[in-house]
């Protein structure tokens, strides 16, 4: 299994090797080390590595200078017209020059896969689906038969590039579009993500939906020597209560049982809109926000935070660090609403979140903003109330319409078979159909023993 991260906070992945090693595959989850050092731990039976990653080769630093020379610096307009030109000139391979830096993956991540031999490669997104296809190809040229399995978590098309330049997304579409006829089956999020993937890469089949619902059953990461385990990126004081048992949100934010409680969960970054939370408690004097989020002392956070020092709600703003897999829906549980503020972007439109299910399972009334497939199921389910994104007025008004009946929208979980439906125990076994479908003879196993993915 291959991931473009260091697997700390990638719930998803986490999930889909622990529960495939239950199944009885054997699993090596290969991530990227975040500092350059080599790293294992156990996952509860899978195996983590993260392995480091090298910069970029020399000579592709070498045809990069020359590139710039020739052009007079890839200032913007003739930037574009470099991006023009390649992707014209070699359409599918044009990534060679626009992002040769995707060669540091095939270096890193290369070597390893080909020393463990495995039967089914299980790539995550769209960066390690070229490490596979080139992984398998060489299997395939030694003789031997290695399946590709690739979980596309977004639809990279409608994806915010992850830096500001030109040609970041040309150049990792091209990457994609070379690889993605090798996949032997293609997994994804969402029912409007498998449709798009369908389309914009012609496949044969619609993609099988493995949502990204949380695991209940599972505790946290086991974790190597002088590792903490990865899930376990809780913020200062969030070690425990003194008790020794997890500290609830409502200790974290140093407030009662009656008082208002939104709480948002996830990465904070401006897309996500955390800012219309921030220009709304004015107007919702009675009530607290909490942020329990990836960077809590990142610029992005405290921006807002010296906003809310601005409008004088800084008291009412609370922000706290990420905290282990298995504590996520109990900490959400002591709020009274959870709130999803992101914009519209392409890939916002189109599923159900992560923060989405992890709410529901938190008996949570949903606030959401009219983002198509979440305002959608929130409207079908009664479970919440919508907002238009980025509005902080219609955001207090769908807030305060959840506060004022509460049971209301917390009765929409009693829904026979909802929440068994968005838990990770049915995802994963449309993960094992898939593996087994892809390796049909493997031999059977005992979990007490090794598979042979």
């Amino acid at each position: 299994m291959l991931v473009d991260n260091g697997v700390h906070g990638d719930s998803r992945v986490q999930k889909a090797a622990r529960s495939a090693a239950v199944a009885g595959w054997d699993v090596t989850l290969l991530g990227r080390s975040p500092d350059g050092e080599p790293r294992r731990w156990r996952l509860g039976r899978a195996e983590v590595r993260l392995l480091p990653m090298g910069g970029p080769s020399t000579g592709a630093q070498a045809r990069r200078r020359r590139a710039v020379a020739a052009l007079g610096g890839l200032r913007r307009p003739v930037e574009l017209a470099y991006t023009r030109f390649w992707s014209v000139a070699m359409r599918e391979r044009a990534w060679r020059r626009l992002e040769p830096s995707l060669w540091q993956y095939e270096r890193a991540y290369g070597p390893v896969v080909d020393a463990l031999d495995p039967d089914l490669i299980h790539a995550h997104d769209f960066r390690m689906l070229g490490v596979a296809a080139r992984a398998k190809l060489r299997a395939r040229d030694q003789g031997r038969s290695v399946k590709l399995l690739w979980d596309a978590h977004e639809f990279l098309p409608g994806i915010k590039p992850w830096r500001d330049n030109v040609r970041w997304l040309p150049a990792h579409r091209a990457h994609e579009r070379e690889y993605a006829p090798y996949a032997d089956a293609v997994v994804t999020v969402s029912d409007e993500l498998a449709r798009l993937l369908q389309a914009e890469h012609g496949l044969t089949e619609r993609p099988a939906v493995v949502l990204n619902a949380p695991d209940l059953t599972t505790p946290s990461t086991t974790a190597g020597p002088g590792e903490a385990g990865p899930s376990a990126a809780a913020g200062p004081g969030d070690a425990g209560a003194p008790g020794g048992g997890p500290v609830s949100l409502r200790e974290r934010c140093g407030i009662g049982p009656d008082v208002p409680l939104l709480v948002y969960s996830g990465a904070a970054a401006p897309q996500r809109g955390l800012a219309v939370l921030v220009e709304a408690l004015p107007a919702l004097p009675d009530a607290h926000v909490a942020f329990v989020v990836n960077r809590p002392d990142g610029d992005y956070v405290q921006g807002l935070v010296r906003r809310a020092a601005e409008l004088g709600v800084a008291d009412r703003l609370h922000v706290g660090g990420y905290v282990a897999a298995d504590e996520v829906v109990p900490l959400l549980a002591g709020a009274d609403v959870g709130v999803i503020p992101i914009e519209h972007w392409p890939n916002h439109e189109i599923a159900l979140i992560t923060k989405f299910f992890e709410y529901s399972h938190a008996r949570l009334p949903i606030v959401v903003s009219d983002v198509r497939t979440m305002a959608e199921t929130v409207r079908r389910t009664g479970q919440g109330e919508v907002f238009r994104a980025g509005d902080p007025a219609d955001l207090v008004r769908a807030v305060r319409a959840v506060l004022a009946d509460p049971g209301r929208h917390r009765a929409a979980y009693e829904a026979p078979g909802l929440l068994e439906s968005w838990s990770w125990p049915a995802q994963a076994a449309v993960l094992d159909r898939v593996y087994t479908a892809l390796l049909p003879d493997r031999p059977a196993v005992s979990l007490d023993g090794g598979g042979q993915a």
